[in-house]
């Protein structure tokens, strides 16, 4: 039990980190915060609410994981190097590949709101 406790006072102290200090994390908890009540109005069911707001939370998700990778290779070495600079550019990639699922998951709930049609 004491191991979860531990996580969980981890898991805080790395939000508050990057809730402090990191923009892109800044500018994904007001996607979330928006998200929160317009997915209400935009899913057609609780399922697509739920998908919705995963789509974002995966973002987030994602997010962090990049930032670790960033700042691990910042630990190793401030200077350039061809494996730190694919992983990070890795990292990059997979926060964009999410930005593209959340946008794909939201514009088909748009439409699907919008026109009435399932899709």
């Amino acid at each position: 039990m004491q191991r979860l406790i531990d996580a969980f006072f981890n898991s805080v102290r790395a939000f508050r980190k990057l809730a402090a200090s990191e923009k892109a994390f800044q500018q994904e908890l007001m996607l979330l915060v928006l998200a929160l009540p317009l997915g209400w109005f935009v899913s057609t069911s609780w399922r697509g609410y739920a998908l919705l707001i995963g789509a974002v939370l995966l973002l987030i998700m994602v997010e962090v994981l990049n930032t670790g990778i960033e700042a691990a290779c910042d630990a190793i070495s401030h200077e350039f190097h061809i494996d730190i600079q694919l992983a990070k550019d890795c990292g990059s990639l997979a926060v964009l590949i999410s930005v593209m699922i959340v946008a794909g998951v939201w514009g088909i709930a748009l439409i699907e709101r919008i026109t009435g049609l399932p899709i």
